[in-house]
């Protein structure tokens, strides 16, 4: 199964993808925008993002049955426009040639916390609303991830990844 786990900034993803990667036995690909932004030392351009972006699909063409994503190519599209206004077809093509399984899209109900690469404390809302949007287009099933459903993701309340398909909290 292939499940990537989305939502702004300082939502929990990381925390999440690594609990459930680590609890159920599926390969971790970790968010790689942070690690690349990290390593820039100056501020990211549209050309940073793209790249992101590549490497991004790079990664979506893993073959690995059971895997976990910590964001992808959805995050980078909303971003794009966000910040950008504009988006290459290159990336909505990406989302539909490796489509995911399952998507967890993180709430922000969870205080901020600030760091180096966050910006935007105050669009959490928003962007989680335009997040769902683009995952309602991929007509893949997700679950938000928030209050009691967070608890039981974190607290080893499901006993496998299949168990989540078959809960209440499933949309789309």
């Amino acid at each position: 199964m292939r499940i990537a786990i989305l939502g702004p900034e300082s939502t929990g993803k990381s925390t999440l993808a690594q609990a459930l990667a680590s609890r159920f036995g599926y390969a971790l690909v970790p968010e790689y925008a942070r690690t690349y932004v990290e390593q820039l030392h100056r501020a990211y351009t549209i050309d940073d993002v793209l790249t992101i972006a590549r490497h991004q699909v790079d990664e979506l063409a893993d073959t690995r049955p059971d895997i976990i994503y910590d964001t992808e190519m959805i995050i980078t599209k909303v971003w794009l426009e966000h910040k950008y206004g504009t988006c290459p077809a290159w990336v909505d093509e990406a989302i539909q040639r490796y489509p995911m399984d399952l998507y967890l899209l993180c709430y922000p109900d969870i205080a901020w916390e600030a760091d180096p690469t966050r910006e935007n404390p105050h669009l959490r809302e928003a962007l989680f609303e335009r997040y769902e949007q683009e995952i309602q287009r991929t007509h893949v099933p997700y679950i938000i991830v928030r209050g009691r459903v967070r608890e039981l993701l974190l607290k080893e309340q499901t006993k496998s990844i299949s168990d989540l398909l078959d809960r209440d909290y499933l949309n789309g």
